[in-house]
């Protein structure tokens, strides 16, 4: 049986509403162009904040996808 092999790469997704849209946001938009996405771990949650308030949502993922070859 043969193995196969991934790729990871980093992506960053933001939102006005939430870390859970800003992550599904960062994976429909890599999903248009990368096949094969396989697992998506969030490594970092963050905000961005503008003269008190927060401005947006930020969810960084380490997201695999399978290499074809």
């Amino acid at each position: 049986m043969a193995g196969s092999t991934y790729k990871i790469i980093e992506l960053v997704g933001t939102s006005d509403e939430s870390w859970e849209e800003a992550a599904r946001t960062a994976i429909e938009t890599a999903g248009k162009t990368l096949k094969e996405l396989r697992i998506a771990e969030v490594t970092k949650l963050d905000v961005t904040v503008e003269n008190g308030t927060i401005k947006n949502y930020r969810a960084r993922l380490n997201v695999s996808f399978k290499v074809i070859a």
